[in-house]
């Protein structure tokens, strides 16, 4: 079949057009803030509309013994620090894990948030890291390490990141160190466990969320060097619209 040049020209135009949209723009404050983000791309219309989203206020927690452990197996290896604009956004080497309930659940990346966006008894963390899952049929879980300041406990995995930090949104660094990712977390394992969501664009739901109850330290100069990045990256508090919230211990 044969085409005349200026149709050809505007199917190449529309071609160029459609394979370099830009991706949707959002970030917490201002137009496309957390309270929009609904508006801002309809394939995120979860983010307002959704049942089940995250993060939440955790209060009223009832025991469950029968809760599974957590159980990690996270290699030393290489991490990638990326600046997104909006948080420092840590790339793992593959082959770090955690299984619960028989079910392995591959550490994809983690990332950080100032304040904390999960409240307990309505009490926010001064930061929160998120530790994103993933199982092989596609099931996401969330990790969450809840940190708070103290001045003469600086955090000693953060101090092998920090230095590292890349300043500007698109850039990336790689620290010299090999980082074992379990460093980050609490030596006693309770946890506080709820249904919820991704709470980023798309907000997708069916996520299941493991917040540790024991806190971390980050040191005072350490939040001051991350606050100077990002001032404020966390998602307001979700409604739980009747969901219930467990505890293991």
């Amino acid at each position: 079949m044969r085409f005349a040049l200026p149709a050809v020209l505007f199917m190449a135009t529309m071609a160029s057009a459609q394979t370099s949209t830009p991706a949707p723009v959002w970030n917490y404050l201002g137009w496309h803030g957390s309270q929009l983000w609904g508006h801002v791309d309809p394939a995120w219309k979860l983010c307002d509309d959704g049942h089940a989203q995250s993060p939440v206020n955790i209060h009223g927690a009832r025991l469950n013994k029968k809760l599974p452990e957590l159980n990690f197996h996270y290699i030393t290896a290489p991490v990638t620090l990326e600046n997104n604009g909006r948080t420092i956004l840590a790339h793992v080497t593959p082959g770090s894990y955690v299984t619960i309930d028989g079910v392995r659940y591959d550490l994809v990346e983690f990332d950080f948030h100032i304040p904390g966006e999960t409240a307990v008894q309505g009490k926010l963390a001064d930061m929160e890291i998120h530790l994103l899952h993933k199982s092989a049929d596609g099931r996401q879980i969330v990790i969450a390490v809840r940190l708070m300041e103290d001045i003469n406990a600086p955090n000693g995995m953060l101090a092998a990141l920090w230095p590292s930090l890349p300043k500007k949104a698109g850039e990336a660094a790689k620290p010299t160190e090999r980082i074992n990712v379990g460093g980050l977390l609490p030596a006693d394992r309770g946890y506080w466990s709820y249904d919820g969501s991704l709470s980023t664009p798309p907000c997708t739901e069916g996520v299941r969320w493991y917040v540790f109850e024991q806190t971390q330290f980050i040191g005072r100069q350490q939040l001051k060097i991350f606050s100077t990045l990002f001032h404020l990256n966390t998602r307001p508090l979700q409604d739980l619209r009747g969901r219930r919230i467990e505890a293991n211990e």
